[in-house]
């Protein structure tokens, strides 16, 4: 049996038994072993034994990412990549470069633009549009992905006419005077034009999701929550992408596989429920939507939209048929992940939630945006884990603070309160949403801030310290899927899943130091992962 010994390095192992060492020893892919150079070199050292020097680096438990979508980022290898532009002339510029190389009557497809970002005007309108690309149907999603452009010959591709009938939580933006299209499209209005889009070979989305994978490795991630059948063609070949790539052929990340409700009765004709699968590789949570996001106004709020006294969101399920989703669910005894960004939303699935008994696999409330002090406490509950992102405070801010009033800014992404309020947090990325970078999501997380802002923070009282942004991202990450017993800590027994770092993140006397640290090595199963 192959034994390596990890040594000379400041692992922080985040269980309070052994809370920091400097050698652990790994066997068969977990950990048997830990404590001092010396001691363990005396116990364990011996010839045959491999032994890697982390001349000094600070290690953790593994990062996990607990809630992304591999398939976004694999897309941004095989489409336009508008992530991070910061003008619409550079965002047209860009569509005009691809259109280029595109055939007419073929689509461009993008994603990933900000209007918020942009420092010379609003969204590109459908005009402009048609005049970069004007013999190929484009579709770009917003970084949101819950809003869309789309061009005249999209349009045309997907025979609209004035009274076509648009999904239910969704629209089709029209020029208040002209009546016409502008060229944006929100929430469900994008399935009008997403099935005449041509599906990605077999082949081409195994290349994408493997560049995903290599790419979220060497960001120091172990682990990642992914949610994809709806990109990626449904459960049967999600799920054989994902096998193939990480059972078959070694990719080393492991991965827990959302899947979306449309494809619970796929699982059950398959007679597969959470925790199939591996420690590799497993089936999790049924994702649900309860509504929209801020940036539109569809997130759906108790009280109105500040800057819109007569918008409250939208749900994107009635209360009815979200009930309806969480009793199939729990008839086949599954979990929920449901994506809760206003605080209405919340009530309401916490309304639902109540009405059910608890499965083996914690329920998942993702995003958890804005949330008051009374929810707080009914999502204290251990078969309950809320998912948050830190990231979102630099997609949102400052812009926020008009959209829902400075009154309201208390209980936006209220991390340390949630924490307070003993309810269990895992951090993740919403990639390709926000960057697949987990040390980037730890800074957002201590200093509530974008990474080029000077200023203290938004809403200081809720930044969280180092070590608490450090476990969101390990053992919150673990406790999200029912894996705490292996995962989350260095400790005897668990999975020699580790991270290191060219800094010490704890010694740091400023968090901006988080911007020059590297990931200096990722390591799953216990071997140095190669991407």
């Amino acid at each position: 049996m192959a034994k390596t010994i990890f040594t000379n390095g400041v692992f922080y192992t985040l269980d309070s038994e052994n809370p920091v060492v400097e050698t652990v020893v790994v066997e068969d892919g977990r950990i048997v072993d830990l404590g001092s150079h010396q001691e363990m070199q005396l116990q364990w050292g011996r010839q045959g034994v491999n032994t890697i020097d982390l001349h000094g680096k600070m290690v953790t438990p593994g990062l996990i990412d607990s809630h992304l979508h591999l398939s976004g980022v694999a897309f941004n290898f095989l489409d336009l990549d508008l992530t991070g532009v910061e003008s619409k002339k550079e965002m047209l510029e860009k569509i005009k470069a691809k259109a280029n190389t595109v055939a007419p009557g073929c689509w461009l497809i993008g994603m990933g633009w900000d209007e918020n970002l942009f420092n010379d005007g609003t969204t590109p309108t459908i005009q402009e549009l048609d005049y970069v690309a004007p013999h190929c149907p484009i579709y770009l999603k917003r970084i949101c992905h819950h809003a869309f452009l789309v061009n005249s010959k999209a349009l045309e591709m997907c025979n609209y006419h004035p009274l076509i009938e648009v999904p239910m939580g969704g629209s089709i933006v029209l020029d208040p005077v002209t009546k016409k299209p502008t060229g944006l499209v929100l929430e469900s209005a994008s399935k009008l034009f997403t099935k005449y889009i041509p599906e990605k070979t077999y082949e081409e989305l195994k290349h994408g999701l493997a560049q995903a994978m290599n790419f979220t490795v060497k960001k120091g991630l172990t682990g990642a929550h992914t949610n994809d059948p709806l990109y990626f063609g449904g459960l049967e070949q999600t799920y054989r992408l994902y096998d193939e790539l990480i059972n078959q052929e070694g990719c080393g990340l492991r991965c827990n596989l959302l899947i979306d409700y449309p494809f619970l009765n796929d699982l059950k004709e398959r007679g597969i429920n959470a925790g199939y699968g591996n420690e590799k590789l497993q089936i999790g949570a049924i994702k649900i939507f309860a509504d929209g996001a801020f940036g539109r106004r569809t997130a759906l709020l108790s009280e109105p939209y500040f800057d819109a006294p007569g918008q409250f969101g939208e749900a994107m399920q009635d209360q009815e048929t979200l009930y309806q989703m969480v009793k199939d669910s729990r008839e086949y005894s599954m979990p929920i992940a449901v994506h809760t960004i206003g605080d209405k939303a919340l009530e309401n699935v916490l309304d639902v939630l109540d009405q059910f008994p608890t499965v083996n696999y914690r329920d998942r409330i993702i995003h958890v945006s804005l949330v008051r002090g009374d929810l707080m406490k009914r999502l204290a509950n251990h078969s309950r884990i809320a998912d948050i992102q830190p990231r979102f405070v630099v997609g949102d801010y400052p812009w926020i603070k008009e959209r829902l009033g400075e009154d309201r800014e208390q209980y936006l992404y209220a991390w340390k309160s949630l924490l307070a309020s003993g309810v269990l947090c895992a951090g993740g990325s919403d990639a390709p949403v926000e960057p697949v970078d987990p040390l980037l999501g730890i800074h957002s997380a201590v200093t509530r801030r974008a990474p080029w802002d000077t200023h203290e923070g938004w809403n200081v009282r809720e930044k969280l310290t180092m070590l608490e942004a450090v476990k969101v991202f390990t053992i919150g990450g673990a406790y999200a899927t029912n894996e705490e017993n292996i995962k989350g800590t260095l400790s005897r027994g668990k999975l020699a899943d580790m991270t290191v770092y060219s800094k010490n993140l704890f010694e740091m006397e400023y968090p901006d130091e988080l911007l020059d640290t590297k990931v200096e090595m990722t390591i799953i199963d216990g071997k140095v992962q190669e991407v």
